[in-house]
């Protein structure tokens, strides 16, 4: 221990080390009463940053070409080292990182934390949350199987329903009439470079947007603290627990129970993610009898067979984006404990069976 107190002290005359420590781990005070619901951000940073570093390892073999991209896939899984552990952390990793993220959207909605002064953490959070769900679609198809290949081939067909531009808008995405290997390229650029760099900077909003506001107070026991509006104010938790080591365990102890959750599935259940159709080549003239597109997009998928044209189906989806994408800017009132709004509890349980409902709905349709 003493060679790690000789380095601090060497960095502290020089950079004023202990000062930076004291102001934003220990001296970082949160609410008394935060629980582990507000821990969900830095378990997502974890995941974000495994999904960086697995998709880096991919690609040291991943060709991303249609003639060799299932190939080089089955050579991942087969013939490299750890190349099946590494591919599968990526594949399921995707997939848990959208349900931990649905779980902190739910988690900020229900304890009011999008209300003002705090609309544009909300917009960045929501913004995330769409990329990601797009970074996941794009990498969909990188295996190039039969199940990624008309999973890809429903979603962009979705497209052709919008208004004047659909026919075109799909034709763009796909690099031409069909799913085909420009859709690949396409799809590829946007899952390796444009996409991450963009997930990266919303990132850095939301945390620079946080730090800012300060973390918002559990709405359960609040003393109302009202946002005047007239001038910007940190909320600070005088009196409250240091972010180190308080909630710094807290943190740690969501992210191990992540990681256990996230190593089972990897070694007991490899294949949840991965119907039959996931295992053979993409084949462009059979197509499959039950093709389905990702857990997070059946409900979308339903929505659109439940309607008898796709253009209503897909406003339907828009207006209910939007609405919820502008929440923080339509629900002005102060109050934030979720069982004092009975209206608006009503409305979120009743929103979230209808998701899950249409969820089941599509997978079993």
């Amino acid at each position: 221990m003493a060679i790690f107190k000789r380095l601090f002290d060497w960095l502290d005359v020089r950079i004023g080390l202990r000062e930076v420590v004291d102001k934003e781990l220990t001296g970082y005070l949160l609410p008394h009463d935060i629980n582990a619901w507000y821990s969900l951000g830095s378990v997502l940073l974890v995941i974000f940053l495994i999904q960086v570093l697995t998709g880096m390892l991919l690609l040291v073999y991943y060709v991303p070409d249609a003639e060799k991209a299932f190939k080089s896939v089955t050579f991942i899984m087969n013939n490299v080292p750890f190349g099946w552990l590494i591919r599968l952390a990526h594949a399921v990793g995707s997939n848990l990182m959208v349900a931990v993220l649905l779980l902190h959207l739910l988690s900020t909605l229900f304890m009011g934390a999008y209300k003002s002064p705090r609309e544009l953490n909300w917009l960045t959070g929501f913004i995330l949350f769409t990329l990601v769900q797009g970074i996941s679609l794009t990498g969909y198809l990188a295996p190039w199987s039969q199940l990624s290949f008309w999973a890809t081939t429903v979603a962009t067909n979705s497209v052709s329903a919008a208004p004047l531009a659909g026919p075109k808008l799909v034709e763009f995405l796909r690099g031409g009439k069909l799913v085909g290997p420009s859709t690949l390229g396409r799809f590829f650029a946007l899952h390796v470079a444009f996409i991450p760099v963009l997930i990266a900077g919303f990132i850095g909003a939301h945390l620079f947007l946080l730090k800012r506001t300060g973390v918002s107070t559990p709405p359960f026991r609040e003393k109302h603290r009202r946002w005047t509006g007239e001038s910007y104010s940190y909320e600070s938790h005088p009196g409250g627990i240091p972010f180190f080591p308080n909630y710094a365990l807290q943190d740690a102890t969501s992210i191990f129970l992540y990681l256990a959750l996230f190593l089972a599935v990897i070694f007991f259940a490899p294949t949840i993610f991965f119907p039959k159709d996931a295992f053979l080549p993409a084949n462009a003239f059979q197509t499959p009898a039950h093709i389905k597109p990702e857990w997070y997009f059946l409900a979308n998928y339903q929505t659109l067979k439940i309607f008898p044209n796709e253009l209503i189906g897909l406003a339907v989806q828009g207006a209910a984006m939007t609405l919820l994408a502008l929440l923080p800017f339509l629900d002005r009132g102060p109050e934030r404990n979720p069982y004092r709004r009975p209206l608006f509890l009503t409305c979120v349980i009743a929103g979230l069976l209808l998701w899950v409902g249409l969820s089941i709905w599509g997978h079993f349709s």
